[in-house]
């Protein structure tokens, strides 16, 4: 379905989309309510219901994102799933994002101004907690982006190792001399060290030499120690 000239369907699916996820949180709460009464069965009743819900929610949502339906996952390449979960991220950073930066802090101001302090102490709180979740999920989109050239390097290997048993001459290879460009590999999950790009993640400004990383610093993938990257060889210039 395409929505992008249907602004109207698009706005009810998200206002049904809202609802039946409210209406799951809200009978899962019911359920646990109704369990520590011990009243067993109107806590399943509750439950089943919940799920029932969150598949109306799924189903309003596949309509709303077509590009996240999978249907056979077995017919999807590597690149077409690293499409589908970057989106996933994208989604959620901005959902987070939002949450954090306008939503609770607006929520704990009127809070404050209506003297409910119970409110406003739980809307700073999700303020927070948001903003830690955006954070988790642009890290993730991150380390997508740092295993992509992990597998763009083991792909070069296996060619030369193809090449090699082909007969072939493999094109050589060589670390940069100059350290504002030359790059470093983890000798434990290939994680390449672009200082071009640096690591913002963890503090690294780009433009930061691999030399100039503190000590301390570890893999953002596989958290090894800096003293376990090597320099990085790249096919030498012709």
């Amino acid at each position: 379905m395409d929505l992008s000239h249907n602004s109207n369907t698009a706005n009810n699916l998200e206002a049904a989309f809202g609802g039946e996820s409210m209406a799951n949180r809200k009978y899962l709460f019911f359920a646990e309510v109704t369990k520590k009464l011990g009243m067993k069965e109107l806590a399943k009743l509750f439950k089943e219901t919940a799920n029932q819900e969150t598949e109306h929610a799924f189903a309003h949502f596949r309509l709303l994102h077509p590009e996240l339906a999978v249907d056979d996952p077995a017919s999807l390449t590597e690149e077409q799933k690293k499409a589908i979960a970057a989106r996933c991220l994208e989604l959620a950073i901005e959902g987070e994002t939002y949450e954090y930066t306008t939503m609770y802090p607006e929520f704990a101001e009127a809070a404050k101004q209506d003297r409910d302090s119970d409110a406003a102490a739980e809307f700073e709180a999700q303020t927070a907690e948001s903003k830690e979740h955006a954070q988790d999920f642009r890290k993730a989109a991150h380390n997508f982006g740092l295993l992509t050239s992990i597998e763009q390097h083991h792909a070069r290997q296996y060619t030369d190792a193809l090449s090699t048993l082909d007969g072939k001459t493999v094109v050589k290879k060589a670390p940069s001399e100059d350290p504002t460009t030359q790059k470093w590999i983890c000798r434990q999950c290939s994680m390449i060290y672009d200082p071009v790009i640096g690591d913002p993640d963890s503090g690294i400004a780009p433009g930061t030499p691999f030399a100039a990383i503190a000590d301390d610093w570890n893999c953002p993938i596989c958290g090894a120690e800096k003293k376990l990257f090597v320099p990085y060889e790249e096919p030498a210039a012709a």
